[in-house]
């Protein structure tokens, strides 16, 4: 038996609940095509199944985050468009990781995580490459 958490980035089909949708007025965000990059994560036991968006502006990335879960709606609404720069930060400095302790998430919340990993994709520091935890019998 196996159970875990896990992410995809790609097409994703979004998950329910609140939106925050950090895109210009004037659709000139780009991200990787008109879309950008989409991933959808599973966290796990919690069930909160998290939608993430994420497009390119300039350096910085922009995100529209939805979920049912309380703490990750709040990071949602408290995160800014995140600086390429901050990618390489300690955690202790990094604003999405702010974002996640300020909101109260969990500490083994992989959503913070995938934030980062997405915008990674978005910037093309990164391949898109799901990420898994499993647990083994």
């Amino acid at each position: 038996m196996t159970s875990g958490y896990r992410f995809s980035v790609g097409r994703a089909k979004g998950a329910a609940g609140s939106t925050v949708n950090r895109e210009s007025e004037s659709g000139t965000g780009r991200g990787h095509g008109s879309e950008g990059v989409r991933a959808a994560v599973d966290p796990g036991i919690c069930g909160f199944i998290c939608s993430i968006r994420a497009w390119k502006e300039g350096k910085e990335v922009k995100f529209d985050i939805q979920s049912e879960c309380g703490q990750i709606k709040k990071l949602a609404a408290d995160l800014g468009p995140v600086q390429m720069k901050n990618l390489f930060v300690p955690l202790t400095k990094s604003p999405i990781f702010l974002c996640a302790e300020k909101s109260r998430c969990h500490l083994a919340c992989p959503i913070p995580s995938a934030l980062v990993k997405t915008a990674e994709v978005v910037l093309g520091l990164a391949l898109r490459k799901e990420v898994s935890i499993r647990f083994l019998t």
